[in-house]
């Protein structure tokens, strides 16, 4: 924008004035990426502070489940109309206000005298963080042109990869530190302090934008979808703890009936010419159709994974908060610098790359199990070291390749509705993940530990195994695909 470039021999501009001229200065993206690095952090850093918190709160194996999978069903049900209101009433308003109410969340997260104050808390602190995450996104697409736009961009695809395994180290680090014998609390009590930083920085030098045409709140498909996710992750997560009453079952059949609803309501709306929080038209585009499955599946391990692993090494191997934590140190590394070349090898190999990612990953999670029965119960981080580096390594390409194939076919002037539906279902599957293969290690782990684990990632190889085959059946890549979605409508 060529307000915001300042003559040559002239002085830099502000981050302010800049912020005036209705353009943003890369402390801003800083700070933009700062407050979207909390909440993506924050679903995962809970995982190694699990037991800490039972011992805390007296909490049960089901109601942990709840403190990881109440925050993620928030989150997805509310990401897409977060987006849309940051459209109609102004994102740097709506990210200011969702920041401020992230930050009492937290607050009261880190103050909880009992679990069910803690699950209630995380629920709000989910959908905080679903009316935060869009605006950042979109207020990069509106204010960045060019190179600094794609960098942006870059730079958020890494910063939500890089938050979902280093929050397990960081909340390792707080957990063990035991700061003035507070134990857990801290996890969530540092949001406090850098949310508000944050929110004093961006309130000055991030502008204000809106859109011209914003599309209208899908409230019947928002709610409808929130009770299907609710109706099927209730029963899910406390079904085997209470030993499936009638109840559970019939929540389940209820999921069922909710789901078709959605389906029958999201079409009409679409008749009618509206634009419903999930359009079918997208859903049967040939990308979106195979790549949110695939997009699903992922998920569903991914978030599976960081809580089965944390509680193996913490409850099995009787490892403390940090060594948790720094267990998947590899992981997040490689993780990193896999994401910083995935989008090159994705222009050159294509689905190649993508197949590749998920067989270095299916190699890693495979040696890893096999390292933790073998040596059970001497496993040390230095045998871990390699499996998870290479686990790491190929969950990057994964998720780069699988992001980028979903939105291929989906026209530009809906780009921003695509990737709404593609991260409602990305935070759908981590909850889910929790919710299923998580139970089924609680259900096991009484037995043994190491097979538990065994299991549970078992179900893992085989849903990553299908995505290396899957990728044959994505749509080709061009070199202009998107490689980072942005919620905008």
């Amino acid at each position: 924008m060529t307000s915001t470039i300042p003559r040559a021999g002239s002085r830099p501009a502000s981050p302010r004035a800049i912020a005036h001229a209705g353009g943003l200065h890369p402390i801003g993206v800083f700070f933009l990426l700062a407050g979207a690095f909390l909440p993506i952090m924050d679903f995962f850093i809970t995982n190694v502070a699990l037991p800490s918190i039972a011992a805390s709160l007296h909490a049960s194996p089901s109601a942990l489940e709840l403190v990881i999978a109440g925050y993620g069903v928030a989150y997805a049900s509310l990401l897409v109309l977060g987006g849309r209101l940051g459209d109609r009433y102004g994102r740097h308003r709506l990210f200011l206000g969702a920041l401020v109410g992230f930050v009492l969340a937290s607050l009261a997260c880190g103050a909880a005298p009992t679990i069910g104050v803690l699950i209630a808390a995380r629920i709000v602190q989910g959908a905080c963080a679903a009316l935060l995450i869009p605006q950042v996104l979109a207020t990069f697409h509106h204010t960045l042109e060019g190179e600094r736009k794609a960098r942006a961009l870059a730079l958020y695809g890494a910063t939500s990869g890089i938050a979902a395994v280093v929050g397990q180290l960081v909340g390792g680090l707080l957990v063990s530190a035991d700061i003035a014998g507070t134990g857990w609390r801290p996890i969530f009590l540092v949001n406090v302090p850098i949310g508000l930083v944050v929110l004093l920085v961006a309130a000055r030098i991030v502008p204000g934008t809106r859109s011209a045409h914003p599309v209208g709140v899908d409230l019947p498909g928002t709610v409808l979808f929130a009770a299907t996710l609710v109706a099927l992750l209730v029963p899910l997560t406390e079904g085997h703890s209470l030993g499936w009453p009638w109840w559970t079952w019939l929540l389940i059949a209820l999921a069922v009936v909710l789901g078709a609803a959605t389906y029958t309501v999201e079409k009409r709306a679409e008749t009618r010419g509206e634009v419903p929080l999930l359009p079918p038209s997208l859903l049967r585009l040939p990308s979106m159709s195979r790549g949110l499955i695939m997009v699903l599946a992922f998920s569903i391990g991914f978030g599976a994974f960081m809580f089965v692993f944390a509680l193996t090494v913490q409850d099995g191997l009787h490892s403390d908060a940090l060594h948790g934590g720094l267990d998947i140190v590899p992981m997040a590394l490689l993780f990193f610098l896999g994401s910083l070349v995935a989008p090159r090898l994705m222009s050159r190999f294509g689905r190649a790359a993508l197949s590749a990612g998920a067989l270095v990953q299916l190699t890693g999670l495979a040696w890893l199990v096999a390292v933790l029965v073998t040596d059970w119960p001497h496993v040390s981080l230095w045998a871990m070291a390699v499996p998870l580096a290479l686990a790491g390594a190929g969950q990057s390409m994964l998720f780069a390749g699988l992001f980028r194939s979903v939105l291929a076919d989906v026209p530009t002037h809906l780009g921003g509705i695509g990737s709404g539906v593609l991260i409602t279902l990305q935070q759908s599957g981590l909850a889910l993940g929790v919710a299923t293969l998580g139970t089924l290690y609680l259900v096991l782990a009484p037995h043994s530990v190491s097979h538990a684990f065994a299991a549970a990632e078992y179900v893992h190889i085989g849903i990553v195994a299908l995505l290396a085959v899957g990728a044959a059946a994505l749509p080709r890549f061009n070199r202009a695909g998107v490689d980072t979605p942005v919620i905008d409508a």
